[in-house]
């Protein structure tokens, strides 16, 4: 199971980003492995089991004992330095397409309180959490930013835009910005547009009124790149109260989704 959660070949990759284990003390009990801890935040991320009742033999450690690394590592932005990490193996081997990327967000709905959370005005007012994602031609998760269910996609744009990471090239500078920007019907707002171009970046917006719905997939494949992210189930609904616990789920499935693009094209 440890080998289907966490495959050597992707340890093998971010192991070096995992700060060192601290010395275990005297007569005190084996540390737990950071391994063996990845294994447990993952097993929760695939599965959606409460962290209490995550099977000790899953990863030699009670699920508490990931909770506080998921957090610790949260805290430390070891998940947003290993998504960046994998999105340069992916930039070095010239398979992220920076031609065209696509901007959407998704609502999720949340069962308790917490941050980053509004009334969902699609689905009655009930609480949830939005996601916005920028993704490349491909699909590619470049980066990700939650607000609540209320927010409307335009108002998030920007602050996705700007949260892309610098990935280093073959040559030049770090790469963060793509050459053309695709959005749907409800980015169709002048500061939309303003934005992308002080940036660099060319808006191709959808106009109300103007464009039709059925040409949109032609340069869009964030309903994919959602789909991949569905599949995590913990992510389907949000049980994290803080939201930075719910990103560093998101950051991480994000960054599983370029480890399957590098095992497939690197």
């Amino acid at each position: 199971m440890a080998k289907t959660l966490l495959p050597d070949a992707l340890w093998a990759e971010i192991a070096p980003l995992f700060p060192a284990a601290a010395a275990r003390p005297k007569g005190g009990r084996p540390r737990v492995e950071n391994r063996e801890a990845l294994i447990g935040i993952l097993f929760v991320l695939y599965t959606a089991i409460p962290w209490e009742r995550l099977p000790f033999e899953v990863a030699g450690c009670s699920g508490m004992t990931c909770w506080r690394r998921l957090r610790a590592w949260q805290d430390a932005g070891l998940w947003d330095e290993i998504h960046r990490h994998l999105l340069e193996r992916l930039n070095l081997a010239g398979e992220i397409d920076w031609s065209r990327a696509s901007a959407d967000a998704l609502v999720g709905p949340r069962q308790k309180g917490g941050d980053a959370i509004g009334p969902n005005p699609t689905d009655r007012g009930k609480p949830g959490t939005k996601r916005h994602i920028v993704v490349d031609r491909k699909g590619i998760p470049l980066a990700v930013v939650l607000t609540g269910a209320n927010r409307h996609d335009s108002m998030a744009l920007t602050t996705v835009v700007d949260a892309i990471h610098p990935v280093r090239q073959r040559r030049g500078r770090p790469r963060k910005r793509p050459q053309k920007l695709h959005a749907d019907k409800g980015y169709d707002f002048d500061r939309c547009r303003k934005d992308p171009r002080k940036r660099s970046i060319t808006p191709r917006i959808a106009r109300r009124g103007i464009d039709s719905s059925e040409h949109l997939g032609k340069h869009r494949w964030v309903e994919r790149t959602f789909a991949w992210i569905n599949q995590f189930r913990r992510l389907a609904i949000r049980y994290e109260r803080h939201a930075d616990l719910y990103r560093a789920f998101l950051v991480l499935a994000a960054a599983i989704i370029c480890f399957r693009a590098i095992s497939r094209f690197c």
